[in-house]
């Protein structure tokens, strides 16, 4: 039986304020194990053909989907629909919530998970439509370094261990300088 898919949800992106922001939370999704970034907000097919250049050259593919109503979509994601007909989770990474490091032993891990990343203001009702509202500290921090900690702990720390199907460029870890592995070439 394969993983549960895990879906990160960028509320109220503003594609002249946001996209670099917005961009290091797809790659950083797309690195530490999401299946799916889903964009709310002004649409932005910038990022998304940049995601898919990152995916065609260092493998996998991070599916990407704009949504014009993520309160909607939320709702639908946890009430009926995540997929494969199961009702999903949703964890709101917040520095108003529970320690993260508490609280994903009770989150389960058998149905679709979405994990909400705020934007400039985020409405009360994500407050309410979502199962677990965890923090990543106590203090103002960048919502980029919380979802890279959530995701490497909801994956018991083996989220950068995984292997990129399709691969063309392969980086090799160097204590100086940079090693590319052309596959190519």
């Amino acid at each position: 039986m394969s993983e549960p898919r895990v879906d990160v949800l960028r509320l109220g992106h503003r594609k002249g304020r946001d996209p670099r922001i917005t961009t290091h939370l797809a790659l950083v999704a797309r690195a530490f194990g999401a299946n799916r970034f889903v964009l709310s907000g002004d649409k932005d097919q910038e990022m998304f053909d940049n995601l898919k250049s990152v995916d065609e050259r260092f493998g996998r593919g991070l599916e990407c989907q704009h949504v014009s109503s993520p309160i909607g979509w939320l709702r639908k994601f946890v009430e009926n629909d995540a997929g494969d007909g199961l009702p999903g989770i949703a964890v709101h990474l917040t520095m108003y919530g529970e320690q993260f490091r508490e609280a994903i032993p009770e989150i389960p891990k058998d149905r679709p998970i979405v994990i909400v990343v705020g934007g400039s203001k985020v409405p009360s009702e994500v407050f309410k439509l979502c199962q677990y509202n965890v923090s990543v500290g106590n203090q103002p921090h960048s919502e980029v370094a919380a979802l890279g900690l959530f995701l490497d702990s909801w994956f018991s720390g083996e989220s950068l261990n995984r292997k990129f199907e399709n691969a063309r460029l392969i980086i090799e870890p160097s204590a100086s300088g940079k090693k590319v592995l052309d596959l190519d070439k």
